[in-house]
């Protein structure tokens, strides 16, 4: 594969710069559910180590290793690649899991395989013109509380858990090793949005992870989440003085641009000021200090004819007014931004699986009872289920005093997203695991991979309006 020349990019001030000092603002978007895979976007129940354990349990192991392989493979390939640099966009955050590099049960083995599809996918963006940042999704026992550190429940044991630290220091340790010099990688992001309860515990680690990189890569950026999902700075003082060419990551996601809104956007004055004001609160510590802010996730979800019917298509054009403001917001400060995501079955992907592929039309039913039964916390529409949900809520209401009941990672997560988390995105999926699964019983080797390869680009459909403001605003 022929590789142009690049320009090492590095972080100075409040700006990302090449080596001819130059300013240099990334727009891109975020490749999730890839190499860290999440049922949001790749339409399974629970975490990715639940389905993957189900499915070698269902068909054995050699067609299990079949689809999930063929499904990296496909996932994201040169058309894609070159679509992508088509928009004027010229950076991909890739998300991976660490499950990729080493087992739990082998730990500190680096599992060489794991470089096979990330090698081949940043080759390919550099190839095309496309840098690439590194962004490490899922660390050993869960760095966050959520589903997409699959670690399948609510409690970050990896701050509970001094090993668990010291095994992704040694990975990065490995990553920076293996691809130091690599001038078309834009930089290191070490941990996605981190919940550290006690604050402290996320700023030590971060001494620690800059310092690991640095002793075998003195040269590419590192960009930093603030805590409590890449939304808060506020316990890290003066940690900044001991890091040079870092920049610091918020996640910018706005209520209006999902389901349950606080109330139709319509973008008047007041919705705007929302905006700034929530964009703003985020990016503060660095704006005091002088130091350069990347927004890696932020972005709408979109409606599906097949759920909202006639209603899609307005609530879709309410969702682009709110990107079109988030973007209004971004131009005037010239940040660099990574929107979430390039491709999934079609709730948020620039590019989305068609309905009619072998993948979608195999889960169809399953899809549509996950949606109903709201299953998947990202975006979920509760209410087919809230009169199943509801005397839960209240009764923890009326036996917690009220002072009891915000517990960490409040007020990200309302009293309601917790008992949801628990009692929906966890328990309720654990169940549905193997019934996924078992969709693929009976398959012969040609049919998983053509279930895999209903992820290539060709049998894609592109969400045209969101791409064409994407580019719009690169190209400006």
């Amino acid at each position: 594969m022929s590789i142009p020349p690049s320009s090492a990019l590095k972080v100075v001030g409040t700006k990302i710069v090449n080596e001819q000092g130059e300013e240099v603002v990334l727009r891109g978007a975020g490749l999730g559910g890839w190499m860290n895979m999440e049922n949001f976007i790749s339409g399974y129940p629970g975490c990715e180590h639940q389905i993957r354990e189900a499915l070698a349990e269902a068909i054995g192991q050699e067609k299990s290793d079949l689809f999930f392989d063929k499904f990296l493979e496909y996932f994201f390939q040169e058309e894609d690649a070159i679509f992508f640099k088509s928009l004027g966009l010229n950076c991909i955050r890739i998300a991976f899991n660490y499950r990729h590099f080493e087992d739990d049960m082998n730990p500190r083995v680096l599992k060489e395989s794991g470089f096979k599809h990330l090698d081949r996918v940043i080759d390919l963006c550099a190839k095309h013109g496309i840098y690439t940042i590194l962004d490490l999704h899922t660390a050993p026992g869960g760095q966050n509380t959520d589903w997409h550190a699959d670690h399948g429940g609510h409690i970050a044991n990896f701050w509970n858990h001094k090993d668990f630290q010291d095994r992704v220091l040694w990975l990065w340790t490995q990553l920076a090793t293996h691809y130091k010099g690599n001038k078309w990688i834009a930089g290191y992001n070490p941990l996605n949005e981190p919940t550290d309860s006690k604050h402290t515990r996320l700023v030590t680690f971060y001494d620690a992870v800059y310092n690991t990189i640095r002793t075998v890569d003195p040269d590419h950026a590192i960009f930093f989440d603030g805590n409590t999902f890449a939304s808060d700075f506020s316990h890290f003082g003066d940690a900044h003085k001991q890091w040079e060419n870092t920049g610091y990551s918020i996640h910018d996601y706005s209520s209006f641009g999902f389901p349950n809104a606080p109330a139709a956007y319509v973008g008047d004055d007041e919705q705007k000021r929302r905006l700034r004001r929530s964009y703003e609160k985020k990016r503060q510590w660095m704006d005091e200090r002088g130091l350069c802010v990347w927004n890696g996730e932020w972005g709408p979800v979109y409606a599906r004819a097949q759920y909202e019917g006639e209603a899609t298509a307005e609530i879709n054009r309410t969702r682009y007014k709110v990107l079109k403001d988030q973007l209004a917001i971004y131009k005037e400060a010239r940040l660099s931004w990574s929107i979430w995501l390039y491709k999934d079955i079609g709730f948020q992907g620039m590019v989305h699986i068609d309905l009619s592929t072998p993948y979608m039309t195999l889960f169809k039913d399953f899809l549509a009872k996950k949606h109903r039964l709201a299953i998947d916390a990202w975006g979920a529409d509760t209410s087919a289920v809230q009169h199943i949900y509801q005397p839960l809520y209240d009764h923890i209401i009326q036996e917690v005093p009220e002072q009891y009941r915000n517990l960490y990672p409040a007020p990200v997560w309302k009293l309601s997203d917790r008992v949801g988390r628990i009692s929906r995105n966890i328990l309720m999926s654990e169940f549905l695991v193997r019934e996924w699964a078992d969709h693929f019983k009976g398959k012969t080797e040609e049919e998983i991979d053509a279930i895999a390869a209903s992820f290539k680009f060709a049998n894609c459909l592109k969400r045209e309006e969101l791409n064409t403001i994407l580019s719009e605003d690169a190209k400006a």
